[in-house]
């Protein structure tokens, strides 16, 4: 299912932090993991971030859902705080 947003929206989904390293290290987990999240479509009025891009955003300033399986994040654009 495609999720279509509207106005300024950005729909991304949301990538959980890595737990091992390449080489195999076992990373510790933080309390406040960063949100990030890969843009999966955007709105018409959308003009800094496209499909692909990998994105930190303000974690409470968006909404979650969750579609056969996959967590999804609907934010506005000004909620993005950057691009990776």
């Amino acid at each position: 299912m495609a999720i279509k947003p509207l106005k300024d929206r950005v729909v991304a989904i949301i990538e959980q932090p890595q737990e091992k390293t390449a080489s195999g290290l076992l990373l510790g987990t933080a309390k406040e993991a960063p949100a990030y999240a890969v843009v999966e479509s955007v709105g018409p009025e959308v003009k800094t971030v496209k499909k692909g891009d990998k994105i930190l955003y303000k974690e409470f300033s968006s909404s979650k859902v969750k579609i056969d399986d996959k967590e999804y994040i609907i934010v506005e654009e000004k909620d993005i705080l950057a691009t990776l």
